[in-house]
């Protein structure tokens, strides 16, 4: 009754619109359909195979990578208080200068969390420098908090720190530390920063599951969250290398 009045309306009014019965079967842009019929969805194929479990780089990691071995960071602390946001971190003056060059990477470097106040008498890098003597910052909550900046895990790295234990992170300086892969972004457990001071020696040693970090200065040991799949990352140098990698893009030498 619906489909005689609506071509009673408009006579020109295709069939197939006018009848439900006789509407085209749907075709999903996401699937590709089987030529010899439409009518089974057992013949429904997928667009794009998904890799098998084994084979993904964020399940395990790519054959040409070895499991992840320890890594030990030793040198001074360069001890942080809580929320150090990321114009701290690299003031926006200097947001000008480009990581891929040399010349300006150094430069970066050499402005490594010159943003903080007056209150921390002790320079990161003294002036004149490029590079800090100090290879661990121990920071409080909410780390790196402020704007998206990519140049602030950048400029820690250039400067030659080789990890940050914090409390919390802000999740975008988190995941710029990674995709640069300049620096570890380590989580303990407990205040660091309440029992560490500027100028500790201690050691990072980044393992899976069992990371510590240990002051030789007060003798104490501190158990740190485990980095996960973002270790493998960091490891190879950046989202780009280790795609590049895990043969997820070209190589550079193949492109």
């Amino acid at each position: 009754m619906a489909a005689a009045s609506l071509r009673s309306v408009n006579p020109t009014l295709p069939r197939t619109l006018a009848s439900p019965t006789r509407s085209p079967p749907f075709q999903s842009p996401f699937l590709r359909f089987a030529p010899a019929s439409t009518t089974s969805f057992s013949n429904l194929k997928p667009l794009v195979t998904p890799p098998a479990p084994s084979s993904s780089p964020f399940v395990t990691r790519s054959a040409a990578a070895s499991p992840q071995e320890r890594k030990t960071f030793h040198g001074l602390c360069y001890v942080v208080g809580d929320n150090i946001d990321t114009d701290q971190i690299i003031p926006a003056e200097f947001l000008t200068l480009v990581p891929s060059n040399p010349d300006e990477y150094q430069k970066l470097g050499s402005h490594a969390l010159v943003g903080l106040p007056a209150s921390y008498e002790d320079r990161f890098v003294e002036p004149g420098e490029t590079k800090t003597k100090y290879s661990i910052v121990i920071g409080g909550e909410n780390f790196g908090c402020g704007s998206s900046r990519e140049h602030a895990p950048v400029c820690l790295g250039a400067a030659g720190a080789k990890a940050v234990v914090a409390q919390s992170y802000a999740r975008i300086f988190f995941r710029n530390s990674v995709a640069t892969g300049e620096i570890y972004p380590l989580d303990s457990e407990v205040r660091v920063c309440d029992e560490c001071r500027t100028g500790d020696v201690a050691t990072v040693e980044l393992r899976e599951g069992d990371s510590v970090l240990i002051n030789h200065t007060t003798g104490k040991e501190y158990r740190l969250k485990a980095i996960g799949d973002a270790g493998p990352v960091i490891d190879a140098g950046g989202i780009f290398a280790y795609a590049r990698k895990a043969g997820m893009i070209p190589s550079a030498a193949a492109a």
